[in-house]
């Protein structure tokens, strides 16, 4: 005498019918509330360089600390560097247009992750892209 329980198909003999679709649907609302709290992670890029001041600095140390635990990683200040392609190799100083840092942070989505990093204190504009799982 089996039956089946929703799209699990699950067939029991002997069962209760009644306890066994309630357990099914408390997993599903179970499953549904874990994905809604689970977290992606998003990577700001952060452009633009200008000498740090005391301000710039006590903004920074502000809008981290507002980040609380959706912070993941603060990253760090990244200084010249070099764009290597086939047509060859050149030079990235630091200026106004330079990536100058990254901070990696959890957020439920792009809209979410963007409403974080409009809150940075941006030089020239920060970027926001989603880190995949691989």
């Amino acid at each position: 005498m089996g039956f089946k329980i929703g799209s699990f198909g699950l067939a029991l003999p002997g069962s209760d019918e009644a306890a066994l679709e309630n357990s099914a649907q408390s997993l599903s609302r179970a499953q549904i509330k874990n994905k809604e709290k689970k977290m992606k992670k998003f990577v700001i890029f952060h452009y633009g360089f200008e000498m740090p001041t005391p301000e710039i600095m006590e903004a920074w140390s502000k809008w981290f600390a507002s980040l609380g635990d959706k912070m993941v990683d603060p990253g760090s200040p990244l200084g010249p560097g070099r764009e290597i392609s086939p047509s060859g190799t050149k030079e990235l100083p630091v200026g106004k247009d330079s990536l100058t840092g990254y901070t990696v942070i959890n957020a439920k989505s792009l809209d979410e992750a963007e409403k974080i990093a409009k809150g940075c204190p941006m030089i020239s504009s920060v970027r926001v892209y989603e880190a995949k799982s691989m």
